[in-house]
This record gives structure tokens, sequence and C-alpha cells, in this order.
């Protein structure tokens, strides 16, 4: 059965993968991007897609208050890292904007019409780091800590009225984001900072983080699994094992 399908963060890696996948699957697609760039490079490789510019941390987030939405896909996110003790606080605060007020924003916008329908599913992409944390993650698994306490609250709140919440949590995939977010603290940390000393431990983390990223088609799959299934549960880890590989 087809649906109303909204995807957030979909000028890229597992939003646009997602986009793509639905749409060939027949279900219509609001796919929405953060810049009028990436949503007019998606029209032009994706011409059949509905391409919406929405920054889920201004005020496009009304757009989605007009829409009739079956499944929300909150995949829009941001990425920092750095120790703690470190960290540029106004990167922290933008870090918090991004991952947990905008997919808040986005969610409450959605939810008055599921409501009132009594059906209606909403897929919060956390992360791995959502329920593990190691050195240098701090910024972005508070984030996405953050998250998890989200979805599981709304998932219980909002199970009665028909709408089902839930979790999806990737380890590391080679879409760029992670590349990019473990560059990140580089962009401000040296020699002045606190923690300089355990720079190798820092850098360590990189190459953990970075090296033998997976296929992103995976994650993409089971957007696309929880999409369609008619039920979920709390959380869904991809690769199913990433939990025990970490030891966790």
């Amino acid at each position: 059965m087809s649906k109303n399908v909204m995807i957030t963060g979909a000028g890229s890696g597992f939003g646009k993968g997602a986009s793509l996948a639905l749409a060939a699957r027949g279900h219509h697609v609001i796919a929405t991007t953060e810049t009028d760039a990436q949503a007019s490079a998606l029209r032009q490789e994706a011409p059949d897609l509905e391409v919406v510019k929405l920054d889920i941390t201004s005020d496009d987030v009304a757009k989605a208050s007009g829409w009739d939405i079956d499944v929300l896909i909150n995949n829009a996110g941001a990425g920092q890292t750095g120790p703690m003790a470190d960290v540029p606080i106004e990167r922290v605060r933008r870090l918090f904007d991004v991952n947990v007020f905008g997919t808040l924003a986005v969610t409450q916008a959605v939810l008055p019409a599921m409501i009132a329908r009594g059906s209606g599913r909403v897929i919060i992409v956390s992360s791995i780091a959502g329920v593990v944390v190691g050195p240098s993650f701090g910024p972005y698994s508070m984030t996405k800590h953050a998250l998890e306490a989200m979805g599981k609250a709304m998932r219980a709140e909002l199970a009665e009225l028909g709408v089902d919440v839930t979790l999806l949590n990737p380890g590391p995939y080679l879409t760029g984001f992670n590349d990019r977010m473990a560059d990140s603290m580089w962009e401000w940390f040296g020699e002045s900072s606190l923690n300089a000393p355990a720079t190798p431990l820092f850098e360590m983390m990189r190459q953990f983080v970075t090296e033998g990223q997976m296929d992103p088609s995976e994650v993409v799959d089971k957007m696309v699994e929880l999409t369609e299934a008619s039920e979920t549960a709390e959380n869904n880890f991809v690769p199913p094992e990433i939990l025990g590989q970490l030891g966790a």
C-alpha cells in the first residue's frame, strides 16, 4: 500500500538513498533538504520526487504542518567531535539545534494530522552513538542519547493514539558523514587545548570510526522496511550485531 512519506536531510546519504528507494516502490515521497542548492540538485537527479527545501532549524518547519504524512523519517542531522573539556559550547548548541530541537520541531508539526487520523509512524534516526559513547564522540552522543529519550517517551505516549514511534541505530556507514564528523574537532582543537596531550587517543578514535565503513544500502533497506512494516521494535540496530561487536 502506497504511503505519503516525508524524509528530512534528503540531500545526501541515507536520506537521499531512502527517498529514491521508497519512490521506486511506489510511495509518494516528500524529500526535504537543508539548502536550495541541495534541492535543485536532487530535482535534477530525480525529477519524479517531490523535493522541498526545509531547514529543520528554521521557520521552514511550518511547511510540514500542512502535509498529510503517513510516515516521517527524521534523518537530518549534524556531527561534531571533540573532548568535552574543550569543545566550543556554540558548536554543542548548534548540534542540539539540529539533532534534537529541529527533529522535535518537525515531529510536532506532523503529529496533529497523524493523531487526528489515528495512524502514522515516526522513524527517528539515532545512532549506535545513542547507546554507547567513546572518547571525542561525547558531543554527538549527547544529542543522540537525547533522541533516544525523545523517541522512547513518544513511543509510549502515542501508541494508544495509533502513532508508532521507532528508533533506527546505524553503525559506521560510508556516506561521508562519519568522515566529516571525525575531522570536525581538528578545525579548532590544537596545542592550546586542555586535552592536547590526549591527541593520540583522539587520532585513534578518528581512525576507528572512519576505517572499514559499511555499505549504506543496508541502512536504506532498513528505512524501507520500517516504513512498510506493520509493526516495529523500539530500537533497530544496523547491522543487528553492532552492539555485540562493540562489547556493549
